[in-house]
């Protein structure tokens, strides 16, 4: 019961007993008891008339209350004739008015920071209390896809987190790292804090940096592959030259030292080749010609790199072989590059699964391609599989980097020459392990 109803309910039972006692004496004093209930009834109305005046400020209180908890900031509350009322009246439109100004301006810098947010060429994730993501913008789903969700952890709900998502958590608050995630793109990914109702709340900013870096390390990797083939293609040719001069002097030395001279004298002219081999595919990757686009059949070209391993898979047990294979149209690609890229990654592949092969002997082997049609959003997926586990060890942000491998006595310049490759035709790419924990390879190409 409110307090005014209560207020007016006392009143009512006050005058009524006295009301009760003018009665009783009606026969006695009745000229007085008529002139005490008119009085009574007079008090009564100027208390009930008084009692709502007096209450006209909580009436208005009370209205004021309805209006911010229905979050009307745009009504506004009538005068009264009560000068008192009218001050207080005007106070709370006051209020109303700046409630509704401060809403305007809040409305417009969200507005602003809505579109802030989505014109941002870089992923940005706002993190609540609970390190659950609260806010993204385009770039950030586009970026983790299913892996981000409102009201969630970021990967929360995927049977397999990527590893990209999990390097983030070891992000520290002011700090930035560069990573990589599976497609070989790298970021600039920088925890930071804001503080929010009293309580700081986190939020990751992440800029890709995939074409500066590219551009800044092809740039580093041409000069130093120059430098390199002009100092050491001077010194192979000269030494070559030298070499082949000093057989003549072969006629003059004994027999049996003449074989050992000839012996050494070959063996060097043979790493001299392979010296010249060695920086020469270098140069493949600097001087890498420009893409001449061809309609290409991607089945055929599967098939052409799989007959060249064929007799190596089946001497070392592996199964070289198709796991889905659709009719997908003609593809515009260079026919000797992607070839070349083809060549790479399964024979990648394959020397996984050999290394494996090699540390378990009973290891199941295998190589699986599945040429997929409209597998991705608009496009094609060609997939190389395969049993080698070669990931495990190795931190996404070291993959496709220039001179990096763990193969014994690798290059480093595959998976570079592979990603310029791809790069130039515009497919996308991602490297890493399916939800069976094998290696996976992926090429989108475009429908």
């Amino acid at each position: 019961m409110s307090l005014q109803r209560r207020l007016q309910l006392y009143l009512f039972f006050i005058h009524a007993i006295f009301f009760g006692l003018a009665l009783w004496l009606l026969h006695q004093k009745p000229v007085v008891v008529v002139l005490i209930e008119v009085a009574l009834i007079a008090s009564f109305g100027l208390g009930y008339w008084l009692l709502n005046k007096a209450l006209l400020p909580i009436d208005f209180s009370r209205r004021f209350k309805d209006l911010l908890h229905d979050e009307n900031y745009a009504a506004r509350m009538k005068s009264s004739s009560n000068k008192e009322v009218n001050e207080l009246v005007g106070l709370f439109n006051r209020m109303l008015d700046g409630l509704y100004q401060e809403r305007l301006r809040v409305g417009e810098q969200r507005g602003f920071l809505d579109q802030l947010l989505e014109a941002t060429p870089g992923a940005v994730v706002v993190f609540d209390f609970d390190g659950k993501v609260s806010l993204f913008n385009a770039f950030a789903s586009q970026l983790f896809g299913t892996q981000i969700q409102a009201g969630q952890s970021l990967g929360q709900g995927n049977e397999r987190i990527s590893r990209f998502v999990e390097d983030l958590k070891t992000v520290v608050v002011g700090e930035s790292q560069v990573l990589s995630n599976e497609e070989g793109r790298r970021f600039r990914c920088q925890r930071s804090q804001f503080v929010d109702r009293g309580f700081a709340r986190e939020f990751l900013l992440i800029d890709e940096i995939t074409e500066e870096l590219a551009s800044s390390e092809k740039a580093t990797y041409e000069k130093l592959v120059r430098v390199l083939a002009h100092e050491v293609n001077n010194t192979v040719a000269a030494t070559g030259s030298v070499l082949e001069s000093l057989l003549f002097y072969r006629q003059q030395l004994l027999e049996e030292d003449a074989n050992d001279f000839s012996t050494a004298i070959g063996a060097v002219q043979r790493r001299n080749r392979t010296l010249g081999q060695f920086i020469a595919r270098f140069t493949e990757v600097v001087k890498m010609p420009e893409v001449q686009l061809h309609a290409n059949d991607i089945a055929e070209m599967v098939e052409a790199a799989m007959i060249l391993y064929r007799q190596r898979c089946a001497e070392r047990g592996i199964r070289l072989a198709w796991g889905i294979k659709h009719d997908v149209p003609l593809q515009s690609v260079d026919h000797q590059l992607f070839e070349q890229v083809l060549l790479n990654i399964v024979k990648n592949a394959i020397e996984s699964v050999e290394s494996a092969q090699a540390k378990v002997p009973d290891h199941p082997a295998f190589v699986q391609i599945d040429l997929c049609l409209d597998a991705e959003p608009g496009g094609v997926r060609l997939s190389i599989i395969d049993s080698g586990k070669g990931l495990q060890n190795i931190p996404t942000a070291q993959l496709f980097t220039p001179f990096f491998t763990t193969k014994k006595g690798g290059q480093g310049i595959g998976l570079m020459f592979v990603r310029e490759v791809l790069n130039r035709h515009g497919f996308t790419h991602r490297l890493a392990e399916n939800a069976q924990g094998d290696t996976q390879f992926d090429i989108v190409l475009k429908a």
